[in-house]
Order: C-alpha cells, then structure tokens, then sequence
C-alpha cells in the first residue's frame, strides 16, 4: 500500500474517499483512532492508503478534483 493523502483535515479524507471508490479504487483510512489514543482533539493527521497499483491512477483522481498530493 502506498500513502496518498495526510491531512488533519477530515473532510478531505471523505471527500478523496468518495471520489476514488466511485471510480473502482480501494481506499484504506489509517491513524483514525490515534488522536483518541493521544488524547489530543483530531490534530494528528490520518493518512489515506491505496494499492500499489492503484496509486498513480488515484492521484491523479484526486489532482483533477482540487486535493492537493
């Protein structure tokens, strides 16, 4: 698996999420669940995860549509 996007931001996580699973792209979310284990409020960035082979189609999904890779 290869990262795609890292952002604090979970709004561009849903939003890259829906994009690449409309066009046939697994989208794997990881790092979700460690700002609760942190105890901090969201401020560590998650990281989202796409195949090998999916990762240079993805990008530029994700490019096309405004999300910084």
């Amino acid at each position: 698996m290869k990262e795609l996007v890292r952002t604090s931001d979970p709004t561009v996580i849903a939003f890259a999420t829906a994009l690449l699973e409309a066009e046939g792209i697994a989208a794997f979310q990881m790092d979700v669940h460690m700002s609760v284990l942190e105890g901090s409020l969201g401020i560590l960035p998650r990281r989202l995860m796409v195949r090998d082979e999916d990762h240079f189609i993805a990008r530029a999904i994700l490019r096309d549509n405004g999300i910084e890779v």
